[in-house]
C-alpha cells in the first residue's frame, strides 16, 4: 500500500498538551515538563509550508537529527534530546527558546548570494565580505550570520550587536551560541567529508536551560543544511557551474523555475503525484548519502504514532505512581 504522508497531528492524550505547531514539527509537552516532538511530513520552502506532504520525510529528518544530536552529546555539547519514542518522534527537555537562528556559512551561496552579494551588497550581520568572490566560493573561514526566528514569514538577518540591544540574548549567551555553532559546523564538515560531501551551510537553534545554553531543534538535516558532492565541486566551480546539490535546494530551484519565491503576490505551483514521489525518493537518497547507511523505511500511520506516545505517557504515570494497579 502506498504510504500516506502525515501532515497534521492533534493527539488527545491525558498528561499531554500540544503547545506549538511549526512549519514541520508538532510540539507537545508532558505534565512532567518534557517535550515530545513529532516530525511530520510537511515540507517548507521560502518560509512557507507547501500544500503537500512528502512520504517518509518526517522519518528521514528525525533520524538524521537524532543521530547528529547523539554525536554532539558525545562531543560534550549539551542538547535537548533524551530519547527516541518512534522513528518520527523524539523526547527531550523543555528549554526556553532563544529567538535567534545561528546560521553558519562555509561558502557563498543561497540567499546571501541571491539577495545580497550578487546585487552589490558586501555586508551581512556586521560582517564585511571581500570583493571579487563568485557563487559557491569557499570563505577563508566559516562565518556566522544570525537571523531572527520569525513565527511566520521570512526570518531577517541580524547583527550580534542588534541581538544584544534587542534583548534577544545576552552577550554571554551569544558568545556561547557562536562557539558551539562553529564547533558543530566543524564536526558536521568532517562527517560530511567522510561521506564524500561538502557541508555548505547550516543553522542551529538554542534555548536557555538551567542557567546555560542548550542546543535544540534539528541539526545537519537536508532541511536545515545545504550539502553538495565533493567530487566534481572544484571543476564545476571553475567552470561557473553549480555543484551537484544534496539538500532541499532542488525543491527551492523547482519552485523558482515555476515563478515562486514565497512573495505575497505569487501563486503556489501545482504539485503532481509524480513530483511528490520524486521528492520523497530524493529524501531517501539524501539519508543514505548523508549518513552513509541505507534508510530503513518504517510504514506508519497516525494511530501507530499516537499509540507509541500514549504508551510512553502511561509508563511515566506508572513510574510516578508505583502503587497503581495494573
Amino acid at each position: 500500500m502506498k504510504q500516506s504522508p502525515i501532515v497534521k497531528t492533534d493527539f488527545q492524550i491525558s498528561g499531554l498538551t500540544k503547545i506549538y505547531e511549526g512549519k514541520v514539527r508538532d510540539v507537545y509537552c508532558t505534565d512532567t515538563g518534557m517535550l515530545i516532538i513529532v516530525v511530520t511530513d510537511r515540507v517548507s520552502a521560502f518560509d512557507q509550508v507547501l500544500p503537500v506532504g512528502i512520504p517518509y520525510k518526517g522519518q528521514v529528518l528525525n533520524q538524521i537529527a537524532s543521530k547528529f544530536l547523539d554525536m554532539a552529546e558525545a562531543n560534550g555539547i549539551n542538547t535537548w534530546k533524551l530519547n527516541d519514542i518512534h522513528p518520527m518522534v523524539t523526547l527531550g527537555v523543555k528549554a526556553q527558546p532563544i529567538m535567534v537562528e545561528m546560521v553558519v556559512r562555509g561558502y557563498l551561496t543561497g540567499s546571501l548570494w541571491r539577495d545580497i552579494y550578487s546585487k552589490g551588497g558586501r555586508e551581512i550581520c556586521g560582517i564585511i565580505l571581500p570583493d571579487g568572490m563568485s557563487e559557491f566560493e569557499q570563505f577563508d573561514e566559516p562565518i556566522v550570520t544570525p537571523t531572527t526566528k520569525a513565527e511566520s514569514g521570512h526570518d531577517q538577518n541580524i547583527s550580534p550587536a542588534e541581538i544584544i540591544e534587542r534583548g534577544l540574548a545576552t552577550q554571554d549567551q551569544y558568545d556561547e551560541m557562536k562557539r558551539i555553532s562553529l564547533e558543530l559546523f566543524a564536526m558536521g564538515t568532517d562527517f560530511a567529508m567522510d561521506q564524500g560531501l561538502i557541508l555548505i551551510d547550516t543553522k542551529y537553534e538554542f534555548g536557555s536551560f538551567n542557567g546555560g545554553v542548550l542546543l535544540i531543534d534539528e541539526i545537519h538535516t537536508p532541511d536545515s543544511s545545504r550539502y553538495c558532492y565533493e567530487e566534481g565541486y572544484f571543476e564545476n566551480f571553475m567552470a561557473g557551474i553549480p555543484p551537484r546539490s544534496l539538500d532541499k535546494e532542488f525543491l527551492r530551484q523547482w519552485l523558482i523555475a515555476k515563478g515562486f519565491r514565497g512573495e505575497s503576490d505569487q501563486s503556489m505551483p501545482e504539485f503532481t503525484d509524480e513530483f511528490v514521489e520524486e521528492v520523497s525518493e530524493r529524501y531517501l537518497e539524501l539519508y543514505g548519502n548523508i549518513m552513509g547507511e541505507k534508510f530503513v523505511q518504517c510504514e506508519y500511520n497516525l494511530e501507530e504514532i499516537e499509540s507509541a506516545i500514549r504508551d510512553f505517557i502511561e509508563g511515566l504515570t506508572e513510574v510516578n505512581n508505583p502503587e497503581m494497579e495494573h
